[in-house]
C-alpha cells in the first residue's frame, strides 16, 4: 500500500495542510465550479491567497484563536474558503446544513455560541426571521458568501486591497477544528469534538489503502458540510494537489454536463444517489428499440463472463463509450457510504465497468472507520478497518453479531458540552460505541447488521434486526424505500414484524404497463409488493417475516446522509387488534 501523503508531512493541521499544498501545487487547479458567467476557478496559490484575506478580516473584526464560527449554505469555492479562513486563525468550524429547519438551528446556534456565520444569500431571509425572534443572538456577524446589500460579504472582502495577508496562527494537532452535529436520526443532535488529528488521521489513513495524487480530479455532490464530503471529498484531495469540481445541482443534465467537462477520476456518494445514477442509465437502455435492448442483454451477460475471467476488464471494455458519454470515462471508482448499499445496485453498476467501494463511519470518527479496497472488494460488506482503526465487537451473540466499537486516531474526543453522552459511547477501554450492530468475518470483513436502538427482540429471545430485512427488500425493483419495525403483539405475547413502503412508481407503471393496465388499483399494487416480500421472505426465518404493510405515497424524511429518520415512525402500527 502507498501513501499518498507527502514526505515528511506525516499528520497536519488543516491550516498547515493548505499552507503546504500551496508551496507544492500552486499553480495546479484546486476548486471549481461552473458559474452563469463561466468557470471560477481557484488554483492552491489563489486559494491561499484567498482564504489569508478572509481570516485577516476575522481578525480584525476581533476574531480569535478557538471562536466558534458557522457555515451554512451550499458547495462552493466561497465555502473552502470561508471554512480554510477559520482553520487559518486556529478557530473552530461549525458546519450546518442548508435544508435544515429553524428549530434545528435553533438549538444549535445556542449549543455551539457562535460568534459569526457564514451564510449563502439563500439562507438570509430565515436568519433574518431568527433574529427577529431572538432565535438568532442578534449579536451574531452574518458575512455572506456572495456580494449582498447590508452585509459585509467575501467578494468585497477579498477585493479589499487594505487586507494584507495574514501569517497562519499556530495549532496542537490537539486543538479543536470542527463541532459536526449530527444528523439527528434519533432525535436532539449532538455535536461531536474533532481535533485536527481526527480529521488528519483519517485522511493520512485512507491515503494507505488507495493511492490519491495531484492527478485525481474529485466531483462534489453530496453536501460539504456533512463530515464525509468535507474530509474524503475536500481535505483529503487538498493534501496531495488534487482539484475538486462541485456540481452546480444534482440535476441530472447539469451534473452529467460538469462531469463531461471536467472527467472526474473520483466521486462520493450515497447508496440513492448511486441507485438513481443506475436507474437513468437502464431507463435510457428500455426506451432503445427492441432488437438493441436485446443486443444490450447479450452485450451485459458477456461482459459479466470476462468479468469473472478477469476482473472488472470485460464491462470496463464493452462500455466504456457509454461511461465516456456520462462522463465518468476516466472514473477510478465510485466512494460509498452514509448507509447501506442495496446489492442489485452494486452489480448492475459493475455490470456497467463502474469500481464502487463501500466504506462505513460515523460523524464522531472523521468519519471514515472501514473501506473496501479497490483490488479487494467484497459485495455486501463496509470494508476492512482502514489503517490505525481498530474494531471489535462487544458482547458477541452465538452468530457473532454484537456492537461496533473502534478505537483511532480519528475518532472524536467527546461531545461539545456534553459529558454525560461522551460517557456515554466510551468504553473503559476506550473503545468508541459505535451504536449498529455487526460481525466480522474470517478475512476481517465487517458486516452490519442493524442498529442497537432498533433491534426487535421475541418473546423467544431471538433477535430481529430490521435492517437486514429492509436491505432484502430493497433488492426488489418496486420497493424504493422501506422502513421496518415492530409491531403490535399477538395474543401470544410475540411482536409482529411490520413495514411502511414507498413503492418505485416508475418500475410499477412499467411492469403493469406490460400487464395491460394503464391505471392499477391500490388492491393490485399491494398484491404486487405482497408478492414481492413472500418472494424474498423465503431467506428470513419466519418469526422475521413483515406480517403487515402501508404503502406511503412520498418519501421518507431523512437527514443529510440519506438515512430514515427512523424515530419519526417506530411507535406507529399498522394494524388495530
Amino acid at each position: 500500500m502507498n501513501s499518498s501523503i507527502p514526505k515528511g508531512l506525516g499528520l497536519f493541521s488543516l491550516n498547515e495542510m493548505l499552507d503546504r499544498s500551496a508551496q507544492l501545487y500552486g499553480a495546479n487547479i484546486a476548486l471549481r465550479k461552473r458559474t452563469p458567467q463561466g468557470w471560477c476557478e481557484y488554483t492552491y496559490s489563489g486559494l491561499l491567497s484567498s482564504v489569508k484575506r478572509v481570516a485577516n478580516y476575522l481578525r480584525r473584526t476581533g476574531h480569535r484563536k478557538g471562536d466558534n464560527i458557522g457555515l451554512i449554505g451550499e458547495n462552493s469555492p466561497e465555502w473552502v474558503i470561508s471554512f480554510m479562513a477559520i482553520q487559518w486563525i486556529a478557530g473552530v468550524a461549525i458546519p450546518l446544513d442548508p435544508r435544515a429547519k429553524e428549530m434545528e438551528l435553533q438549538h444549535i446556534f445556542n449549543h455551539s455560541g457562535l460568534k459569526t456565520l457564514f451564510a449563502s444569500p439563500k439562507i438570509l431571509e430565515m436568519l433574518k426571521k431568527m433574529k427577529e425572534r431572538n432565535d438568532l443572538n442578534k449579536e451574531v456577524r452574518i458575512i455572506t458568501t456572495q456580494e449582498t446589500q447590508g452585509y459585509d460579504d467575501l467578494p468585497s472582502i477579498l477585493k479589499d486591497s487594505s487586507l494584507e495577508e495574514g501569517e497562519r496562527e499556530t495549532v496542537s494537532l490537539d486543538d479543536l477544528a470542527i463541532v459536526q452535529y449530527t444528523s439527528g436520526t434519533t432525535g436532539s443532535p449532538k455535536g461531536a469534538m474533532l481535533t485536527h488529528k481526527n480529521i488528519s488521521s483519517d485522511i493520512h489513513s485512507l491515503s494507505q489503502v488507495v493511492l490519491f495524487d495531484q492527478r485525481d480530479r474529485f466531483f462534489s455532490v453530496l453536501p460539504i458540510h456533512h463530515v464525509y464530503e468535507g474530509t474524503a471529498g475536500n481535505w483529503l484531495p487538498l493534501s496531495v494537489g488534487a482539484s475538486v469540481t462541485y456540481s452546480r445541482s444534482l440535476k441530472s443534465k447539469e451534473m452529467l454536463e460538469d462531469a463531461r467537462e471536467t472527467e472526474p477520476t473520483v466521486m462520493l456518494a450515497v447508496p440513492l444517489l448511486l441507485e438513481k445514477m443506475l436507474l437513468g442509465i437502464e431507463k435510457r437502455l428500455d426506451g432503445s428499440p427492441g432488437y438493441v435492448k436485446g443486443l444490450m442483454a447479450l452485450i451485459r451477460k458477456c461482459a459479466g463472463l470476462l468479468n469473472r475471467l478477469q476482473k472488472r476488464s470485460g464491462a470496463r471494455l464493452v462500455f466504456k463509450k457509454l461511461r465516456n458519454q456520462m462522463g465518468f470515462g476516466k472514473l477510478r471508482f465510485f466512494v460509498s457510504g452514509g448507509a447501506s448499499l442495496p446489492p442489485w445496485v452494486q452489480r448492475g453498476l459493475e455490470e456497467l465497468g463502474f469500481v464502487v467501494l463501500q466504506g462505513y463511519g460515523l460523524s464522531e470518527t472523521s468519519p471514515v472507520l472501514t473501506l473496501n479496497p479497490p483490488e479487494k472488494t467484497r459485495s455486501g460488506s463496509i470494508g476492512l478497518p482502514i489503517p490505525g482503526v481498530e474494531i471489535k465487537i462487544v458482547d458477541p451473540d452465538p452468530e457473532g453479531i454484537g456492537e461496533i466499537a473502534a478505537k483511532g486516531g480519528n475518532v472524536m474526543v467527546g461531545y461539545y458540552k456534553n459529558e454525560e453522552a461522551t460517557h456515554g459511547v466510551f468504553t473503559s477501554d476506550g473503545f468508541f460505541l459505535t451504536g449498529d450492530m455487526g460481525h466480522v468475518d474470517k478475512n476481517g470483513f465487517l458486516f452490519i447488521t442493524g442498529r442497537r436502538k432498533s433491534i426487535i427482540v421475541t418473546k423467544g429471545g431471538e433477535n430481529i434486526f430490521p435492517e437486514e430485512i429492509e436491505g432484502l427488500m430493497l433488492d426488489s425493483p418496486f420497493i424504493k424505500e422501506i422502513l421496518v419495525f415492530r409491531g403490535l403483539r399477538t395474543k401470544t405475547g410475540d411482536e409482529q414484524v411490520q413495514a411502511l413502503i414507498y413503492p418505485n412508481a416508475e418500475e410499477l407503471k412499467r411492469h403493469f404497463l406490460k400487464e395491460g393496465i394503464e391505471l392499477p388499483s391500490e388492491q393490485q399494487i399491494r398484491e404486487v409488493l405482497q408478492k414481492e416480500i413472500d418472494e424474498r421472505s423465503k431467506r428470513l426465518a419466519a418469526y422475521k417475516r413483515i406480517m403487515h404493510f402501508k404503502i406511503r405515497d412520498e418519501e421518507f424524511p431523512k437527514t443529510t446522509t440519506n438515512k430514515i429518520k427512523r424515530y419519526l415512525f417506530e411507535e406507529q402500527n399498522l394494524v388495530r387488534r
